[in-house]
């Protein structure tokens, strides 16, 4: 019996340290791996829309319409695909939205060693330096998950974490749905994940993040909200 008891102590301990590490690489508030911020200031009516993975072929198509608008977003781009449609990430920053670094090819960061995260990180704001003249200042880990070494390799390179206050899903959602998910996760200060391409993936099918912006933009602006980029909506 005692040791039936122990057996179960120790697996809830184990248990309870998986969550606290889950939480600690997870939480949009969690600062463990490295400072990060989720959203601005409630006070005033403004969002900021975000894109990851990108750039793909397909954000030409976002970049004409955002213009169409005068809405600036904030692109969390893998250097990867900066590398190999250099001319659009060039575009994306001659049309005035924020830079960011979501690393090189893409990686599952848990469980990585600090210096792979550093590579990482390290090549991927050397590659969108290079490519845009724009040294990013905010940084997103893939699908939002920190690790041992974030912290150092954000003092390194000068970079903020950025996570979100609503994610669309829309790599595997049709827009209605991708609509319905951020309209009701809006809110003033708030920051919209969204993505421009689908990882690394050489041919990334966006058309659904498409519609959805084009309905979301117009949408968000009845309810009184203006756009901003991350480094605006946090005043820096």
């Amino acid at each position: 019996m005692r040791s039936k008891t122990a057996a179960l102590v120790g697996s809830g301990i184990a248990l309870g340290s998986a969550a606290a590490v889950y939480h600690a690489s997870g939480s949009k508030t969690s600062q463990v791996f490295g400072p990060s911020i989720y959203r601005g200031a409630k006070t005033r009516r403004t969002i900021a829309l975000t894109f990851d993975d990108g750039p793909s072929d397909q954000t030409s198509d976002l970049i004409e319409y955002l213009d169409s608008q005068n809405v600036k977003a904030t692109f969390f781009q893998c250097g990867l695909n900066v590398r190999r449609r250099a001319a659009i990430a060039g575009q994306v920053a001659a049309a005035g939205h924020q830079l960011g670094n979501h690393t090189y090819s893409h990686p599952l960061l848990p469980f990585k060693s600090p210096a792979v995260i550093d590579r990482e990180c390290t090549m991927a704001q050397e590659v969108v330096s290079s490519v845009t003249g724009i040294t990013p200042m905010v940084l997103r880990p893939p699908y939002g998950m920190r690790w041992y070494g974030m912290g150092k390799v954000q003092r390194k390179l000068s970079l903020l974490g950025v996570h979100w206050t609503v994610i669309g899903n829309d790599w595997m959602w049709p827009a209605r749905r991708i609509i319905e998910r951020v309209l009701r996760g809006a809110s003033p200060g708030g920051i919209i994940c969204l993505h421009d391409a689908r990882g690394v993936q050489p041919k990334s099918d966006i058309s659904q993040t498409l519609a959805a912006v084009r309905t979301l933009v117009p949408a968000l602006k009845d309810q009184g909200y203006t756009f901003e980029t991350v480094s605006e909506l946090l005043a820096f």
